[in-house]
């Protein structure tokens, strides 16, 4: 039996925005391994405070921003100096995890990691589809990492950084989505967030982008990240995030007020096919992949047909 010993000087931050029936999970995955837990609260109103306080937690209000950043900012400047691991509050650590980060807190390896993570979604794993290995800055010295205020920010960061090898067993464990009315609800709130933000870097409504959209990121998903290998699963979320991806460009066109366009069948018709060809294309490739038989004559096929 492994007996972990506690990072004497780690906190444990978790944003939370009615997490009552996540956060004690997450809290009991990391008992004794860190000797604080800041929990920083977006307004809950339901138990989600009640269960921070009753492991320990110290626990601190934010106004409800419907995404995470501007909390976590808020959250990292509430910890002691040290080390920071953050968690969403639909997460969990495994013991292998937690010997890694042991490891390099003793060596001092790094300024920051990236981390592994193993998202769940509707009761699967979901290997494939750009879910995996899915690594996110979670674990850094205090002053190393900070994230800007805008939705899906990306960290910035000072001094050494590594990356945990993509294994299961240093991964953290991500509950994710469990049903089809949680996703949906989730891309409602993200995807106007992401309209406005499109709309002011300057960008103007073309309906054309309706149509690219949602054929990269369902292609990017489905084929270029082997999304069918997950089974339904990857098919059925290649399509909702190439749905998501095409409301982001309908949110934009309904900030402007819904103006007319045209939409002539022949211009129309030119980027359905488009949009076919290049799913096709990308189909053929994998053909190739699996089989390794088909020939390139076959594959000019596949991608015109």
């Amino acid at each position: 039996m492994i007996i972990l010993i506690m990072i004497q000087n780690l906190t444990l931050i978790v944003n939370t925005r009615n997490e009552e029936h996540n956060l004690e999970r997450c809290l009991r995955s990391v008992k004794g391994f860190a000797k604080e837990v800041v929990v920083v609260d977006m307004e809950s109103t339901d138990n989600t405070v009640e269960i921070a306080e009753k492991h320990g937690a110290k626990v601190f209000n934010h106004k409800y921003t419907h995404f995470v950043e501007p909390a976590r900012n808020y959250a990292i400047t509430k910890a002691a100096d040290g080390w920071i691991l953050i968690l969403d509050a639909d997460e969990e650590v495994p013991s292998g995890l937690k010997e890694k980060l042991l490891e390099i807190v003793a060596k001092d390896s790094a300024d920051y990691v990236r981390l592994p993570r193993k998202n769940i979604i509707f009761d699967k794993w979901i290997s494939h589809a750009r879910w995996w290995p899915d690594y996110n800055i979670r674990f850094f010295k205090k002053g190393a990492v900070s994230w800007g205020d805008e939705i899906h920010s990306i960290p910035i960061t000072q001094g050494r950084g590594i990356d945990l090898p993509a294994q299961e067993d240093l991964a953290i464990i991500h509950h994710n989505y469990q049903s089809i009315e949680q996703f949906i609800d989730r891309l409602n709130r993200y995807t106007t967030i992401q309209a406005a933000e499109k709309v002011k870097k300057g960008y103007k409504f073309d309906w054309k982008d309706v149509v690219k959209a949602f054929t990269s990121e369902f292609v990017s998903r489905l084929f270029l990240g082997k999304g069918y290998k997950d089974g339904v699963h990857g098919l059925a979320l290649s399509f909702m995030s190439g749905v998501s991806e095409a409301i982001v460009v309908l949110k934009v066109w309904q900030e402007a007020g819904f103006k007319e366009h045209k939409t002539p069948i022949n211009l129309l018709s030119i980027e359905l096919s488009k949009s076919i060809k290049e799913i096709n294309y990308w189909k053929a490739n994998e053909l190739v992949g699996e089989t390794g038989s088909l020939t390139a004559k076959i594959k000019r096929r596949l991608r015109i047909s």
